[in-house]
């Protein structure tokens, strides 16, 4: 799917850096900067190096400054604002056009000559590659000068002072890493340059506001009047490359048979499948398959995997993509737990998730409905048997089974569920108790588990038995007969009657417990209270404690994480319940179909053809948080392939 964005989008500066793109490597490292051709955030980059896949990640080509120099005048093409009153670099002003389809790429016209610039990076290599194909017709000789700016730091760290910078043939270090330069232009030591960069993004957060970036070579390439020449720039931890040509072409031909292994038709569903392959990147730790969270802020954690992994890998026919997750997830299951954090060096691994254990039991059910693998369901099956025992006798983090079936979860400052903000020992959506959606997972996790004991010809135990009794204490419990909703916590307090999001996934699991007429009433007033077209809100606009706007410093921020701020991932449950409770018919599957028109306009603004991870709960139009969320396009997925398969 292509998007385009012309002048009338990039009208002016502020216009021009709204969007960016998102290349990545499946090593965890990545590409990024705005439609302008400049950085408004410090994670963004050219070149951002996964140095131990995929979270040790150091920024090593921030930006490039670009001119073009055309009888005796100069044109920028890079566009960029700093912090120090140096003067705006204001490329956007040549610029014609940006476009994204598989690889970002960025026109310019000057006075007769015109430019296209493309970028990609290469995949399971730290190597990023860039092409500028220059048309001349001006009737003169022009020069294009390309100087790149280099941080060599974590790409969350803002410089706050210069460091020594090296150049020698063709390569740039710091001391400790070494960026080589591929090209086939002019490649020149210079004097060293130091930039203090803008970080507009940033700045509306509360993170650094600003950052130093520095540059000690540059690159002319040269097309006399009358010429059309292509050109090729590459950045490398690597001191052997393939042509910039060569990383391009496999890059788009990569993408395009994984949307035709895929088999979805919608368009939109087929541009998911390509931004879904972002996320999915090795671990080194553990020498097996990952999924990222989202770019540019996160790392890879078990619960937002077990999310993600079905929409991401199953829905798009990745089934050894996701046996090799969840190897790695039951290899390191823990007292019935698995890991919301793996290890990096000598850190061990963290278990404070209370979900992702329960969810791992229905993906290898939705593993298994799709590759009818029975095999690995006997090979993982141990480890199931355990996470059910686990929840039984009681494990960490004040995770047990107590007297009526149900799952109680987190005390203290302990959150175990999505929901798990803490700040400043406040915790702003304490959900300590019964929460609806983790016994929603229990009960679909205990009718599983005797599916698979009674096909392997294992003990069926009391999961059936056991199930039963989940389901009249959760009817009891949570359902609200009077209001025709669910609790979100059984806790004692003011919190249980919250109208909350948590609730749909009770209606969308496979196994759920819930009448028709519950799961249409559920429905409605998540509907009512909760839908907008980008997500649904995670509190009711007319609770007291809502908080209708995302934004400021953290701490602002994470009051309103919960409370209000409208989640694009849960609409896949919310889609899936209503294509449920509607039965699956034709009629349904079209008004699904129609509102989730609504996604283009979503993939168009922020980072070309993602998702992101939220917007505002009073007036959701700019995506915030991560510009990139796998478990918003993951669960996407699965709603395309409930309507198409």
């Amino acid at each position: 799917m292509k998007f385009f964005y012309g002048k009338q989008q990039m009208c002016d500066l502020l216009r021009a850096q709204e969007q960016n793109f998102l290349s990545t490597n499946g090593l965890g490292g990545y590409a990024s900067v705005t439609s302008g051709f400049g950085v408004n955030r410090c994670d963004m980059g050219i070149l951002v190096a996964a140095v131990k896949a995929p979270n040790v990640r150091i920024t090593l080509v921030h930006r490039i400054r670009e001119q073009l120099e055309l009888g005796g005048k100069k044109f920028w093409l890079s566009t960029q604002e700093f912090a120090d009153g140096a003067e705006v670099e204001d490329g956007y002003v040549n610029q014609t056009g940006f476009s994204f389809e598989y690889a970002p790429e960025w026109t310019y016209e000057m006075n007769g000559v015109t430019v296209k610039r493309r970028c990609a990076m290469d995949f399971e290599r730290n190597t990023t590659a860039l092409t500028y194909t220059v048309d001349n017709r001006s009737g003169l000789d022009c020069t294009l000068r390309c100087q790149p700016f280099c941080k060599f730091a974590p790409k969350e760290q803002a410089l706050e002072e210069e460091k020594p910078l090296t150049y020698e043939r063709g390569s740039v270090t710091d001391g400790s890493y070494t960026l080589y330069i591929h090209t086939d232009g002019a490649l020149f030591a210079t004097e060293p340059v130091w930039q203090t960069l803008s970080y507009a993004e940033d700045a509306k957060d509360g993170r650094p506001e600003e950052g130093k970036t520095g540059a000690v070579c540059a690159v002319e390439f040269a097309a006399a009047a009358g010429e059309t020449k292509t050109f090729e720039l590459i950045f490398s931890m690597d001191g052997q490359v393939p042509s910039a040509e060569d990383i391009l072409r496999k890059n788009r031909t990569r993408l395009e048979k994984l949307q035709e292994e895929a088999g979805l038709t919608d368009a939109l569903a087929r541009q998911l499948v390509v931004s879904a392959d972002a996320y999915i990147a090795r671990r080194d730790s553990t020498k097996g398959k990952t999924i990222l969270a989202g770019y540019p802020l996160f790392s890879d954690w078990g619960r937002d995997t077990m999310i993600a992994l079905p929409g991401c890998c199953l829905s798009t026919g990745r089934y050894e993509d996701a046996k090799s997750i969840l190897r790695t997830f039951l290899a390191y299951e823990k007292d019935g737990l698995v890991p919301n954090l793996f290890p990096e060096g000598e850190a061990k691994p963290m278990y404070n998730t209370v979900d992702a254990a329960l969810l791992l039991v229905d993906t290898l059910w939705q593993y298994l409905r799709r590759t009818g693998d029975w095999s690995f369901v006997e090979e993982a099956y141990p480890v199931l048997e355990r996470i059910v025992a686990g929840y039984r006798r009681g494990t960490h983090h004040h995770i047990k089974m107590e007297e009526d079936g149900l799952i109680s979860a987190g005390g203290g400052l302990d959150q175990v569920t999505w929901m798990d903000v803490c700040v400043q020992g406040i915790l702003p959506t304490p959900r300590h108790g019964k929460p609806v959606e983790i016994n929603a997972y229990w009960y679909n996790a205990l009718r599983i588990m005797d599916i698979f004991a009674e096909k392997l010809g294992r003990d069926r135990k009391d999961y059936l038995t056991l199930a039963e009794k989940v389901k009249e204490s959760f009817l009891r419990e949570f359902y609200l007969e009077d209001k025709g909703y669910l609790k979100d916590v059984v806790s004692g307090t003011k919190a249980d009657e919250q109208i909350r999001c948590n609730q749909i996934w009770a209606v969308s699991m496979p196994f759920g417990m819930l009448s028709a007429e519950q799961e249409r009433n559920v429905v409605d007033t998540v509907r009512r209270h909760l839908y907008t077209p980008c997500g649904l809100r995670t509190l009711s606009p007319a609770d007291p404690e809502y908080k209708g706007f995302y934004g400021g410093p953290m701490i602002q921020r994470d009051m309103a994480y919960h409370q209000g701020t409208t989640w694009v991932f849960p609409m896949g449950a919310y889609y899936l319940a209503c294509l449920k409770v509607a039965g699956n018919t034709d009629d349904a599957k079209q008004e699904v179909r129609e509102q989730l028109a609504a996604m283009e306009a979503m993939m168009r603004q922020g980072c070309a053809g993602q998702l992101p991870e939220i917007y505002d709960g009073d007036f959701p139009t700019e995506g915030k948080g991560c510009f990139g969320q796998a478990w918003s396009v993951g669960e996407m997925l699965r709603v395309f392939e409930a309507i198409e398969k």
